[in-house]
């Protein structure tokens, strides 16, 4: 990770850190701030991919993964932005699935990380149980909207958190035979 990657993920973790912080304190109307964020951010993160592959990543090995990863998100993001006049519930749910989508991603990654012997498999192998713990917490108090933004608003701190400690960590690179 360069020293420009560094800053720009403090300060992206910074920002998700306060986000987090804010919803969970105040949930009142959390649907709408989480809604247009989750798509928002999205959105640009499909722009960049599709960005980055058309400039280099088609030349790579695996290229069209990040396409399709592009095309993905882009989708999702726009999706999101069409979802104010659609009653909490399926929000709800929406951010439920992609939350659990993630936690899911971590786990598997984790995993691939141990067989591939890095040292930080257990931090993502936590990370991504963390991730589960808080969607089935969510699915407990479904029926309470605010105690779901909360639930959202603490993993959204707790991966800001992560994603600040991954910035003072050393790196280390795997290579494969």
């Amino acid at each position: 990770m360069t020293i420009f990657q560094r800053i720009e993920n403090i300060i992206v973790g910074l920002v998700q850190l306060i986000f987090g912080l804010s919803l969970a304190l105040f949930p009142e109307d959390g649907y709408w701030v989480v809604l247009t964020v989750l798509g928002f951010a999205m959105t640009i993160k499909g722009i960049n991919q599709l960005f980055y592959y058309f400039s280099m990543a088609r030349y790579m090995v695996n290229g069209r993964l990040i396409l399709v990863t592009g095309c993905i998100l882009l989708d999702f993001g726009v999706f999101s932005g069409t979802l104010f006049d659609v009653p909490k519930i399926y929000i709800i749910l929406y951010i439920i699935i992609i939350h659990a989508f993630a936690g899911i991603i971590e786990v598997l990654k984790a995993l691939e990380e141990k067989r591939l012997g890095a040292k930080s498999w257990r931090f993502q192998l936590f990370r991504g149980i963390f991730d589960i713990a808080l969607i089935l917490i969510s699915l407990i108090f479904i029926k309470k909207p605010n105690t779901v933004v909360i639930v959202y608003g603490i993993g959204v701190a707790y991966s800001a958190l992560f994603k600040l400690i991954s910035c003072f960590r050393k790196t280390t690179l795997v290579y494969v035979p």
